[in-house]
C-alpha cells in the first residue's frame, strides 16, 4: 500500500535535511494521509483534498 492520495496522486517527496554544520542527510517528507470509508471500502486522500470534497464524500458513503 502506497502514500498516494487517490484523488489528486500527491505522493512523498524526497530531499536533504541539512544540519548546522551543513551535512546533508537523504529524508522524505510524507502527506498527510488520511482513510475515508466510501460504499464499504476505504480510500485514502491527503488532507487538502478532505477539506475540498469531504461533504461530498460523506454523502456518497451514505447513499
Amino acid at each position: 500500500m502506497s502514500r498516494v492520495c487517490e484523488i489528486c496522486l500527491k505522493g512523498t517527496i524526497t530531499g536533504y535535511k541539512v544540519s548546522h554544520s551543513n551535512r546533508h542527510t537523504k529524508r522524505k517528507w510524507f502527506p498527510n494521509l488520511r482513510r475515508v470509508k466510501i460504499n464499504d471500502s476505504y480510500i485514502r486522500i491527503c488532507s487538502r483534498c478532505f477539506k475540498k470534497y469531504g461533504v461530498q464524500i460523506k454523502l456518497a458513503a451514505a447513499k
